[in-house]
C-alpha cells in the first residue's frame, strides 16, 4: 500500500474567532498554507489573514462537493478544512470517509451545534433524537416525529423553506401542541439567538441562515374549551410515553363511533381501551352513558382518568387487568351488560372468548364493534358473531394524510384497519 505523506487536517470550529481556537490548532494554521472554508462563513475566516493572525495563505472557498474532493486530491502538501461542530456528526467527515483512507484524514472535533443550543435551554440531551434535513428529504423527521420522543434536535438547511417544512409537519401530524419550538441561530458566535416560536404564527423575517431547530416536549395544559363536537384530535389525548401511538386514530375513531350508533342511554363497554380515546370520545357525544374501560396494561387507568379530564367527562368503572380474568373470575351477572362493545387490542383468542361471554346477554338492537389488523382472524370472528345472531358488516378503512416536502406535499398512508361490525337481530 503507498504510503501516504501528506494529511487533511479537518478541523471543526464554534467561533470566527482566531483566539478561541486551542493553541496546538492555532499552531497547525499558522504551519499550514492551504486552507479549505465553507463559503457560508469564508470570508470570517478569510479576515485571519487580513487581520495580520495568519501569513502566505491560500484559502479555498468549498461547497462541500465534488469540486472540493478534486481540490483536496490535488494537494500535495498537508490542507486544513475549516468545519462547523464535529466533522462526523451530520457534517463534512462522512463525504471524506468515502473519498480518502482513514491514513489521511485527521479530526479535530469541537463542541456540536446541538451540544451548545442545549446547554444554552438547561436541559439534558442524552435521550435526544438527532435528524438532518440538511440537503436530505424530510422522511427521517416524520419518522420521529411519529414516535414523539421527549425532545428532538434538527439540523436545517439554509433557506426558510427547511423551516416552514418542518411547522407545516408537526402541524400535519398533530404534535404542534406536543412541543415547544426553539429557533437557534448563530449557537457559539456573536450573533448567537435562541427564541420559542409560536406555530400558530408566521414565521420571522430576520432569521439567519445558521440556524438549527430543538423540540422539547412542553408542559402545555390541555384546554377542552374549543374541543369539536365529533373528531377530537389525537395530540389532546395522553398516550403511554414509550408506545406513543398506542391509541386508535382519529379518522378510525371517527368510523368506530358512527357504527356504535350510540344510544342516548344504555352501557358501553371499551376492552383493550389503552389510553381510552374511544369511550371517552363516545361520552364526549352521548353524557348519560355509563362507560366501562378495560386494559391490561399498567399505567392505562392513569392515562384514561387524565383524558376523562382533558375531556370533561367521567367513564363509571375503569378496570386494569386482564379481560380474560375479568371473564373468568369476576361475576358477570354484577356487571350491567353492555349495549355497545368494543373488542380491541387482544388476540383472536380472546376475542372469540368475548364474543361466546358477553354476546348471548346482548340485547335486539345492540352493536359490537371489532377493529381488526390481522385479515386471517377477520372469517372466525364473522362467523362467531353471526352464530350469536349478529348481522354483521366489514369496513376498511385506509386513510392518507398530506405531509409538506420541499417539492410540495406527499401522502404519507395510515395503517389500514377492518371494522366488523355486529348488529344484534334476534
Amino acid at each position: 500500500m503507498t504510503e501516504v505523506n501528506r494529511k487533511i487536517h479537518v478541523i471543526g470550529i464554534n467561533s470566527y474567532k482566531f483566539d478561541d481556537l486551542a493553541f496546538k490548532l492555532q499552531n497547525l494554521i499558522f504551519e499550514t498554507e492551504n486552507i479549505a472554508v465553507p463559503n457560508s462563513y469564508f470570508e470570517e475566516i478569510k479576515s485571519w489573514s487580513e487581520n495580520g493572525l495568519l501569513k502566505k495563505k491560500s484559502f479555498f472557498s468549498s461547497k462541500s462537493d465534488n469540486e472540493l474532493v478534486n481540490w483536496l486530491r490535488y494537494q500535495k502538501t498537508d490542507v486544513i478544512l475549516i468545519s462547523r461542530g464535529d466533522p462526523l456528526w451530520f457534517g463534512i467527515g462522512r463525504i471524506l470517509l468515502e473519498n480518502f483512507s482513514k491514513d489521511e484524514l485527521s479530526f479535530y472535533p469541537s463542541n456540536t451545534c446541538i451540544q451548545l443550543a442545549f446547554s444554552k435551554l438547561k436541559i439534558p440531551w442524552q435521550d435526544t433524537v438527532n435528524v438532518s434535513i440538511h440537503g436530505r428529504d424530510s422522511t427521517k423527521l416524520v419518522e420521529a416525529l411519529k414516535a414523539r420522543p421527549s425532545s428532538l434536535s434538527i439540523i436545517t438547511d439554509s433557506n426558510k423553506k427547511s423551516l416552514e417544512i418542518i411547522k407545516e409537519n408537526l402541524l400535519e401530524l398533530n404534535v404542534d401542541d406536543f412541543y415547544d419550538f426553539w429557533l437557534c441561530e448563530e449557537i457559539g458566535f456573536d450573533k448567537e439567538n435562541i427564541r420559542k416560536l409560536n406555530l400558530k404564527e408566521a414565521l420571522p423575517s430576520d432569521i439567519s441562515s445558521l440556524n438549527i431547530v430543538v423540540l422539547t416536549k412542553t408542559n402545555k395544559n390541555f384546554s377542552n374549551h374549543n374541543l369539536p363536537l365529533f373528531g377530537i384530535s389525537d395530540h389532546m389525548f395522553k398516550t403511554f410515553d414509550d408506545r406513543p401511538n398506542l391509541f386508535t386514530k382519529r379518522e378510525v375513531r371517527v368510523q368506530i363511533l358512527a357504527d356504535l350508533e350510540l344510544p342516548k342511554n344504555g352501557v358501553i363497554w371499551d376492552i383493550g381501551a389503552g389510553c381510552g380515546s374511544i369511550g371517552l370520545e363516545a361520552l364526549k357525544l352521548r353524557a348519560d352513558l355509563d362507560l366501562l374501560c378495560f386494559d391490561k396494561r399498567i399505567g392505562s387507568k392513569s392515562l384514561i382518568l387524565e383524558n376523562s379530564k382533558r375531556l370533561s367527562v367521567k367513564p363509571k368503572f375503569i378496570f386494569e387487568e386482564d379481560i380474560n380474568k375479568t371473564l373468568n373470575t369476576r361475576n358477570l351477572s354484577s356487571f350491567e351488560k353492555p349495549n355497545r362493545l368494543i373488542i380491541g387490542g387482544c388476540d383472536k383468542k380472546t376475542k372469540l372468548q368475548i364474543i361466546k361471554k358477553l354476546a348471548t346477554g346482548m340485547s335486539v338492537g345492540d352493536i359490537i364493534i371489532i377493529p381488526i389488523i390481522d385479515i386471517q382472524s377477520i372469517k372466525e370472528l364473522k362467523e362467531e358473531l353471526e352464530d350469536k345472531k349478529f348481522k354483521t358488516n366489514l369496513n376498511l378503512i385506509q386513510t392518507y394524510k398530506s405531509l409538506s416536502i420541499a417539492e410540495g406535499i406527499r401522502l404519507e398512508p395510515n395503517n389500514p384497519v377492518f371494522l366488523l361490525k355486529g348488529k344484534k337481530y334476534i
